[in-house]
């Protein structure tokens, strides 16, 4: 069975959009925003489909996208949960605690790095900066980033995302 890839009605205007912000001659300098559109479509993360439409879409070739979306770390291959937990792992973070961070998570979450619970609610990874060094340490679930935690913290965010209550910001 192969699996294919197209963006909805919406979604396609949005790439649509987003094309226009370049010069014709100039189009491959959307991949981010693109790949991003896709990942935001299935689910949190690109399957191969998705990278070959947007790849088609702006006329490069596959292995051109793949590499591109292989190297950020915002990208995910794989399926990943609900909530997608990225711990920074940089030298500031690490200073200020991000390995407690980990540890609380894993024994929190009963998963491992690159792992997701059997609910499929939650994934763990760990990150390169996340550009918020001064309020160290620093994780980003989804979308949003939280700073200056505690392993206590971290966890009281993790039960309220269980409950599907407000974050705590």
């Amino acid at each position: 069975m192969t699996l294919t890839f197209h963006f909805t009605p919406l979604n396609q205007e949005k790439a649509d959009d987003i094309i226009r912000k370049y010069p014709p001659n100039q189009r491959q300098s959307a991949l981010v925003p693109l790949l991003d559109l896709a990942q935001r479509q299935s689910e949190g993360w690109l399957s191969q489909a998705a990278i070959e439409a947007v790849a088609a879409f702006l006329g490069i070739p596959f292995l051109k996208a793949l590499e591109v979306a292989s190297f950020y770390s915002m990208f995910n291959l794989k399926p990943v949960g609900k909530h997608h937990v990225q711990i920074c792992g940089t030298t500031p973070c690490w200073l200020r605690g991000s390995d407690q961070l980990r540890q609380a998570c894993e024994r929190h979450l009963g998963i491992g790095f690159q792992e997701t619970t059997a609910d499929q609610l939650f994934s763990l990874s760990e990150v390169e900066c996340l550009g918020a060094c001064i309020n160290a340490p620093v994780v980003q679930i989804n979308d949003i980033f939280y700073e200056d935690l505690t392993p206590y913290t971290l966890v009281e965010i993790l039960k309220g995302l269980a409950k599907e209550s407000t974050p705590l910001c």
